[in-house]
């Protein structure tokens, strides 16, 4: 289930998008401090273009879902990211579940909640498993492009989904 995010989930959120394994898969990779989170919330809050949902499993609070760039004229689009308490997923054994779940509904989301008519995203190159997964959710990748974020150059992959691709359960 996702649910808009609230000030009581900010401490969480941050929690979350330091673990190593979240920043390890992200453009940006150092620790992200409390300033700057903040900095981040408090912009998002009240940007007409951006949504921040937590993921919840079994009702406990264990991902974010962040859509941004969204154009609610036509054609709809807008953009989206995830990353989820990957070490309190992983050490209740759910972390393959969690993330077909997260994924399914946020493209659920975005097609008949938002009313996308394409859904655009980005993958890091070396993040084989995640390329995996959207081939699954039949994303189609981009031409790649390399960038330099916190220090280090990484390849970046646009990946997209349009309404009428989208896989239905």
């Amino acid at each position: 289930m996702l649910r808009e995010a609230t000030p009581e989930d900010v401490h969480l959120m941050l929690s979350w998008r330091n673990q190593e394994t979240n920043r390890q898969v992200s453009k940006t990779s150092h620790e992200i401090t409390a300033r700057e989170h903040t900095r981040w919330w408090s912009a998002v809050r009240v940007d007409p273009t951006r949504r921040v949902l937590v993921y919840l499993r079994d009702g406990v609070p264990s991902g974010v879902v962040t859509f941004f760039d969204l154009r609610l004229d036509e054609p709809r689009s807008g953009s989206w990211g995830f990353y989820l308490d990957a070490d309190g997923l992983a050490g209740r054994g759910e972390t393959l579940p969690a993330w077909l779940e997260v994924m399914r509904e946020a493209v659920d989301h975005a097609f008949d909640d938002l009313g996308l008519d394409r859904l655009d995203g980005e993958v890091l190159a070396h993040n084989t498993v995640v390329r995996q997964m959207n081939r699954r959710f039949r994303f189609v990748e981009g031409t790649p492009r390399t960038e330099l974020s916190d220090g280090r150059e990484i390849t970046v992959i646009p990946i997209s989904l349009h309404r009428d691709n989208r896989r239905r359960r």
